[in-house]
């Protein structure tokens, strides 16, 4: 018999949510979740995967989405299935505890691939001279934008993923080139255009079936509509919906962000620059989704 009353067998600490495992045997895990206002979790399929998946709210209110559309769990409500066969998420209107009993396990999941690629990512933003909060900032306003555009949970799970990790490929950039303060040489710019391609191999060889898709849609994010862009000169409707959303959301964050070198755009010149390249550079459907979301905020 284990009796825990404070600590938990591990626990792991992420940006926006705390996991405890507070039991683990015989293939079963007990694990609490803690997540901050505003945090997504996810159930999800996968090939090979047939455990019960079992949460119930403890304290909070988190807002499940679905095929079935959204509702609003609180303090007792839960969700179960066996096995999950669409991707659930799970958005923390308040901060919010729950449990989260798998009869495979999970825990380590969250530690590695998911966990190790997200630290990765911010690394490598700030090695760019952004902060973490740019991985966010995309990853929010791209799920802001497909769900406008009616993508489904499946589609935006995966795209969340693909949001938040859609620069990791600079990893294998050399900074005296990613921070070069001059003009890059044609042969520099080939090197920086790279980081698409090394992005979805980065994410391919986690052997992850979820970072395997958004590895994907990584490597296409700076594909252009007008068919000039890279790595693979995709153009419309080549190109997928979630990487022409990031490449419309990733360009105006970094129009409208300060750098070392120079100051952001006001939201105002930002989008008069959407707009002249509206149907070349970008999607045009994707910016008229754009405009409509932050017009109104």
């Amino acid at each position: 018999m284990n009796i825990v009353k404070k600590n938990p067998l591990n626990k792991v600490m992420m940006k926006n949510m705390e996991l405890s495992l507070l039991a683990s045997g015989d293939g079963t895990e007990i694990i609490l979740h803690k997540l901050y206002a505003g945090a997504r979790w996810a159930m999800a399929p996968a090939d090979d995967w047939t455990a019960l998946e079992h949460l119930t709210v403890m304290s909070g209110r988190l807002l499940m989405a679905s095929s079935a559309g959204e509702v609003v769990l609180e303090h007792g409500d839960s969700v179960n299935a066996c096995p999950v066969k669409e991707h659930m998420i799970f958005t923390a209107e308040t901060e919010v505890e729950f449990l989260y009993v798998t009869s495979q396990p999970q825990f380590h999941f969250y530690s590695n691939s998911v966990k190790d690629m997200m630290d990765l990512a911010i690394r490598v933003e700030e090695k760019d001279g952004y902060t973490s909060h740019h991985c966010d900032r995309i990853k929010e306003l791209s799920m802001k934008l497909g769900k406008v555009m009616g993508m489904d949970s499946d589609e935006l799970y995966i795209m969340n993923l693909a949001g938040f990790l859609h620069d990791i490929g600079k990893v294998k950039v050399p900074d005296k080139i990613l921070n070069k303060p001059g003009k890059l040489t044609n042969e520099e710019y080939d090197i920086i255009k790279m980081h698409t391609v090394w992005g979805r191999e980065i994410l391919a060889e986690t052997d992850n079936p979820d970072l395997i898709k958004a590895g994907e849609i990584v490597e296409q994010h700076h594909e252009r509509f007008d068919g000039l862009g890279y790595p693979h000169q995709l153009n419309g409707r080549e190109i997928r919906t979630e990487a022409a959303i990031i490449t419309v959301v990733d360009a105006f964050d970094a129009m409208t962000t300060d750098r070392v070198y120079r100051k952001g755009m006001t939201r105002e010149e930002a989008f008069e620059e959407l707009s002249r390249n509206k149907g070349t550079m970008f999607h045009p459907d994707v910016i008229d989704a754009f405009f409509s979301i932050l017009k109104e905020s």
